[in-house]
């Protein structure tokens, strides 16, 4: 559409320039002392107009004469621009490729190349931040040469030349190099450097996955048990890890605090600071248990807490039951000092519903003998001991029906039960020999 209204209105032109020029009958006279020249009217504008086009091109090409020491000037610019950026891109593709010396080579020859361009006062407006980087990377690829001097010397220059405040960009280059001082000491295995390095972050900053990653590790390293446990969590909010890889995490690390626990009254401490859902762990809640029983914590409180396990390990069975089970009725034995009669109700039910599981027909004779029931006692703990896989859990069961045959006075009854406790006890080595 557009070429054909060109096409129409160069008709247009032509057919004006030809009505006016075919039948213009008007001269022009030109008087120059002592000549007179006449012309027509015609000839006169097209002289013009040629007279006019010659000084047109005339002009301009004394423009770009006079422009050309400032394009070659430019061109030698952009020449070193693009240069420097090469530059900066080989070492970046050096250090990722593992080439340490080359890469802080291309860095100093980007720095020396901007540098060159300052001086010839035809710096960048990125430049600042071009210059920063290179020294990070110099420094990067220092630190994985071995030269702490070095490295931490373009670290400084590469904060040195970022204006104080600056914009979005430069923020954002300096945190990023906070951030790797922060990974560097923790390479040398300096944690309180590290933590205080990622201290100095501003608090968007700091709460970022990566900063959260690096500060996990130095809590871990400097043995900072609740701070790593604060930070894993944070992460696993976050879903910087894998489901999988982020409870690994947690209850490795809540374990560790179970461990550092030193008194009952910092154990329960900690488990006041533990959601609903970690103390319904049973990879959690039981080891704090053994912990509290072995610091000298009440039988009471023990079984408060693991309540929540008893219950879900018996109300959804599983492969987690089979696991935690013979752990979970170890320590419940030993917290049955003081038992109440909602505990040995639980038991009790819990052996009637699962009468082919001897461990739970185990625990609730030994509740039983707790609470001087001593005929229901023999009776569970009758049926559970010839099935007890757990040697431990055998032998004690045959001791406690030997005790309670001697308070009966059968002590035919006793002696068959201590003989077949220590029978309990001995381990056959494993002697292919003697199978044969």
């Amino acid at each position: 559409m557009r070429a054909a209204l060109w096409l129409m209105g160069l008709f247009a032109v032509a057919v004006a320039m030809a009505l006016f020029a075919g039948n213009n009958q008007s001269s022009v006279t030109w008087f120059w002392s002592p000549y007179r020249v006449d012309m027509s009217l015609n000839l006169a504008l097209v002289l013009l107009f040629l007279a006019f086009v010659l000084l047109y091109a005339a002009l301009r090409a004394l423009a770009v004469l006079l422009q050309m020491p400032h394009q070659a000037r430019r061109w030698r610019m952009q020449q070193k621009e693009r240069g420097m950026n090469q530059s900066l891109l080989e070492a970046l593709s050096h250090l990722q490729a593992g080439r340490f010396l080359r890469a802080r080579k291309s860095a100093l020859a980007a720095l020396s190349t901007e540098q060159s361009l300052r001086d010839a006062k035809a710096g960048l407006p990125y430049g600042e931040r071009l210059n920063a980087t290179a020294h990070l990377i110099a420094a990067d690829a220092s630190h994985a040469l071995q030269d702490a001097a070095l490295r931490d010397q373009h670290w400084q220059q590469a904060l040195d030349v970022l204006p104080v405040p600056g914009n979005t960009q430069d923020s954002e280059i300096r945190e990023g190099t906070q951030m790797r001082a922060a990974r560097w000491a923790l390479d040398d295995r300096d944690a309180a450097e590290s933590i205080r390095r990622l201290g100095e972050l501003p608090l968007g900053a700091g709460r970022r996955t990566i900063a959260l990653r690096i500060k996990l590790k130095a809590a871990r390293l400097s043995g900072n048990t609740q701070v790593a446990l604060d930070t894993a969590r944070l992460l696993a909010k976050h879903r910087a890890f894998s489901p999988a890889a982020s409870a690994s995490v947690v209850r490795g690390l809540l374990l560790a605090s179970i461990r550092d626990a030193r008194d009952t009254s910092s154990l329960q401490q900690f488990w006041l600071s533990l959601d609903e859902d970690e103390r319904a762990m049973p990879e959690v809640a039981i080891p704090a248990t053994e912990r509290l029983i072995e610091l000298g914590g009440e039988a009471q409180q023990a079984r408060t807490w693991l309540l929540p396990v008893w219950e879900h390990l018996l109300t959804q069975p599983g492969p987690r039951t089979e696991t935690h089970l013979p752990k979970l009725v170890e320590v419940l034995q030993s917290s049955l000092g003081k038992l109440d009669g909602a505990w040995l109700a639980r038991m009790e039910a819990a052996a009637n519903a699962n009468p082919r599981e001897p461990r739970l027909q185990y625990l609730a004779g030994m509740a039983c003998v707790q609470r001087e029931l001593w005929g229901k006692a023999q009776q569970l703990l009758t049926r559970a001991a010839p099935l007890l896989q757990d040697p431990q859990l055998r032998t004690r069961a045959w001791q406690r029906l030997a005790l309670m045959a001697e308070h009966r006075g059968d002590m035919e009854a006793s002696a068959i039960a201590w003989k077949l406790a220590a029978q309990a006890m001995v381990v056959l080595p494993d002697n292919p020999a003697q199978d044969e």
